[in-house]
């Protein structure tokens, strides 16, 4: 088996938390990568890592920004470990989850043998892959002219959302899949390892399932989202249309996904009518999630948290009340910054809730209607420029904070027994990514120990 060792990181973010330092850096890191898993995380100079150069290499690699990884020949070419007292790689037990098998010349002929794939990141910046937990990637056409009356001044609302749903019903299987297939590449190269869809282009029991298909194609982070607005077709017959949601609608989309959303707010649900639905997904096996509080106060917050939701998401306008009902239910509040930039609404206040024990995550919400962006660190920019962040608790929400919301604990963090999940950075820190906004700073991406 082919392992890799990601070595002389200048600054490792694992998002196991110390004090003071939530990111859990490790300086003048390294990271063993083996069987899709991370096996081993330290620093470069760590007697057991050093014990490495006793096993074969099959060549050392330099992390390139001008386009990931590039073969380096000789051997001054990069990082060679040295031989030293710790014999090989131990067996590691943390914060992030499981036992790492044993690896390095102690375990075994077979162990021995197995040639280490090094790859040198040039004292650069390494992250935990972004998990984007809240998406809507399977849809038709675009709303370019709807962005941009708004910036000519037309306030934004949820109404805008049945032209995507004309526009998705219109296109075939293939036009879907092809654009759906775009646009995850597009968030790959950006450093996005994990990505949760949502349907609701659809709106019709065929349309709502065939969204739910083609999302399970590319992630098994699928959400039923038939709550999202009203189609003009049940416009005199809301009561019909709630009833379809949570019977015949939903029975064809649960085989695909493992979620239920509804968007309650003014011009979409009502409180009511959103734990109507809701509570149907949650007796057909789904787990709950929230769009609420985006464009004024309602309900949202505290009918996630009464119902133990993974998370509400938007949380723009929150009361006293929602925010001490999400700090004692545990459901993590998801902001999306790139709606507020494309629809010119007030930002979330971020400081608020974490200073108040909220766990916030961030995604980015990209749709064709209010945000239309695959960036996560566009995202994290402007929670820091825009939401009272630092630049740590934004890569953390970005990346631990939507594992959480997703309710993983495989994703999101560096440690043993985790997916290895990475992004390489062409910079020295994480503060880069708010620091140069709109500069493509991720040059290597690895989804389950693949460099993609």
């Amino acid at each position: 088996m082919l392992r890799t060792l990601i070595t002389n990181i200048g600054e490792l973010t694992t998002n196991i938390g110390v004090p003071g330092d939530p990111c859990g850096t490790i300086r003048d890191g390294a990271v063993l990568i083996e069987g899709g898993r991370i096996a081993w995380v330290g620093s470069a100079g760590d007697p057991e890592l050093l014990g490495l150069g006793r096993i074969p290499s099959v060549g050392a690699q330099d992390a390139r920004p001008s386009g990931g990884i590039a073969p380096r020949t000789g051997p001054s070419g990069g990082i060679a470990p040295q031989t030293g007292p710790g014999g090989g790689i131990a067996p590691q037990t943390g914060a992030g989850g499981g036992i790492a098998p044993q690896t390095g010349v102690g375990g075994g002929d077979a162990q021995a043998a197995a040639a280490i794939e090094i790859v040198d990141a040039g004292g650069r910046a390494v992250i935990p892959g972004f998990v984007d937990s809240h998406t809507h990637l399977v849809f038709g056409g675009d709303r370019a002219e709807e962005f941009e009356a708004r910036m000519s001044g037309t306030p934004y609302a949820a109404g805008g959302i049945r032209g995507t749903v004309a526009a998705t019903r219109a296109a075939n299987d293939d036009e879907l899949r092809r654009r759906l297939a775009g646009f995850v590449a597009e968030a790959r190269a950006l450093g996005t390892t994990t990505l949760e869809i949502k349907t609701g282009y659809g709106l019709t029991v065929q349309d709502e399932q065939r969204l739910a298909r083609l999302a399970a194609e590319v992630t098994p982070e699928v959400t039923f989202l038939g709550g999202h607005v009203v189609p003009d077709e049940y416009a005199d017959r809301r009561d019909e249309y709630v009833e379809l949601v949570c019977g015949a609608m939903l029975d064809a989309c649960a085989p695909h996904a493992r979620w239920i959303d509804v968007f309650c707010e003014a011009g979409a649900f009502t409180p009511e009518e959103s734990r109507r639905i809701l509570a149907a997904g949650i007796a057909r096996g789904l787990d709950a999630r929230v769009h609420g509080n985006q464009l004024g106060p309602g309900e949202g917050a505290r009918i996630a948290a009464a119902l133990g939701a993974a998370s509400v998401d938007h949380c723009t306008f929150l009361d006293d009340a929602d925010v001490a009902a999400l700090a004692a239910s545990g459901t993590v509040a998801t902001l999306l910054p790139g709606v507020e930039f494309s629809t010119r609404q007030p930002y979330p206040d971020a400081r608020r809730l974490i200073d108040a024990g909220v766990t916030v995550a961030l995604a980015s919400d990209c749709n064709p209607g209010s945000s239309f962006t695959t960036s996560m660190p566009l995202v994290v920019a402007l929670a820091v420029r825009e939401m009272g962040m630092t630049s740590a608790e934004a890569v953390w929400a970005a990346t631990a904070g939507g594992a959480r919301a997703l309710r993983r604990d495989d994703i999101g963090v560096i440690a043993p027994g985790t997916r290895a999940d990475l992004a390489l950075l062409d910079a020295p820190s994480r503060m880069h990514l708010a620091y140069r906004p709109g500069v493509p700073l991720v040059v290597s991406v690895w989804k389950d120990g693949v460099l993609s």
